[in-house]
């Protein structure tokens, strides 16, 4: 039986839709990897990566849940990419793996339900394990990808609490296999311009960031039930805020301030708060003030500094057509691309030649720190000194 044992994760797999709302654009055949301050670059490469990975062929990936973004996005990026191509899928429902194994051209056989990893396990052309499921499942998926044996990216948030981070990272490091995080923004050269600016300090460092990112959920879905979006809006929207701010700042903030707005839903917003602010402070002096919700179309961030500034909005955030400008430059044209394929790609190519990527594990364990310093906030109505260890 197909999801056997995990039936609450077949059914949100099938209410998933496309982060943002966006709709996917047709894929055609178009071809660096940025770097994120304020984090360990070096950490252990994992042990020696089989001989298949090693020859410069392209890595064989599985899609780990076929909601929305991963039919959506990451399906037609695969259609692209040149160091990772999709040949097999784990679903709790047949139905979609058949359509992707016939747009792919993958054996049939190598779909797989939810409770079936000692077939992953045994499937040799299966290198990545990609996890797009519901963040409060992810813990459980990558867990069982490595105990398969593979590699793992795993969609933002990485996962819903600090805890199952370590649990993810033990994972990989006991199982010798790696974990990427699904931050594509890391592939983008307009965050990348972000990432440059911030460690040449061209313009000086960033001392004033703001953003607000969110927009209007009216509709039931995953991403309001605790169990399985972890929490609201922040775990789905603030986390690229958050990104970004980091980003900007080269540095992980020292400590936040936060507050929970009103809910304008109630009823709808039970088990999740629906919009909230807060501020994050670094150790240089800097600071980000932050807005996320689902009750207001918002997609802003700037970052100001001495000389110059770095501005986006609507879409900053998204998977195409970013509305970026600096005051060196003007507004940013890098053509036309898919985050996704440089993502992938760059994630495979630094799997397959042990090289380092910045959207580690490690750096996603970051972020939930940061979310429950948050949260406590919140809670306590104090500030909350954030500590990484």
């Amino acid at each position: 039986m197909w999801a056997r044992g995990r039936p609450y994760l077949a059914l949100a797999e099938g209410r998933c839709r496309g982060r943002n709302g966006l709709t996917p654009m047709s894929p055609t055949r178009r071809a660096f990897l940025g770097s994120l301050g304020g984090l360990a670059a070096g950490y252990a490469l994992a042990p020696a990566l089989r001989a298949a990975e090693s020859n410069g062929k392209p890595l064989g990936l599985a899609l780990c849940g076929l909601g929305g973004y991963a039919n959506g996005e990451l399906s037609p990026a695969l259609l692209e990419t040149k160091n990772v191509k999709l040949v097999a899928a784990i679903t709790g429902t047949r139905a979609k793996g058949e359509k992707l194994a016939k747009l792919h051209g993958f054996d049939p056989a190598n779909i797989y339900s939810y409770d079936q990893w000692d077939k992953v396990a045994a499937n040799k052309a299966i290198d990545i394990v990609y996890v797009v499921t519901p963040p409060g499942v992810h813990a459980q998926n990558v867990i069982d990808a490595f105990g398969a044996g593979k590699h793992v990216i795993c969609e933002k948030p990485m996962a819903t609490s600090v805890a199952d981070c370590d649990a993810m990272i033990a994972a990989g490091n006991k199982a010798g296999k790696r974990l990427a995080i699904g931050y594509r923004l890391h592939f983008d050269p307009y965050h990348q311009e972000l990432i440059r600016l911030a460690k040449t300090r061209e313009f000086g460092p960033f001392m004033k960031m703001t953003s607000a990112n969110g927009f209007t959920l009216r509709k039931h879905a995953w991403r309001i039930e605790k169990k399985l979006a972890g929490g609201g809006a922040l775990l789905d929207m603030g986390v690229y805020s958050i990104q970004a701010c980091c980003m900007a700042a080269d540095a992980n903030p020292v400590a936040v301030t936060a507050k929970e707005l009103p809910k304008t839903q109630p009823d709808f917003f039970k088990e999740v708060e629906q919009a909230m602010e807060f501020r994050l402070e670094f150790a240089n002096g800097a600071v980000a003030d932050v807005w996320t919700g689902y009750d207001a179309n918002r997609a802003e961030f700037r970052a100001e500094a001495a000389k110059g500034w770095f501005e986006g909005s609507k879409p900053v955030f998204s998977y195409r057509n970013l509305n970026i400008s600096t005051s060196a430059k003007g507004k940013l044209d890098f053509g036309v691309f898919r985050q996704q394929q440089r993502h992938m790609d760059g994630v495979a190519e630094a799997f397959r030649n042990g090289t380092e990527v910045t959207c580690t594990g490690e750096v996603g364990r970051r972020d939930m720190v940061i979310v429950e310093g948050i949260y406590e906030s919140i809670r306590t109505g104090k500030k909350v000194q954030l500590k990484y260890s």
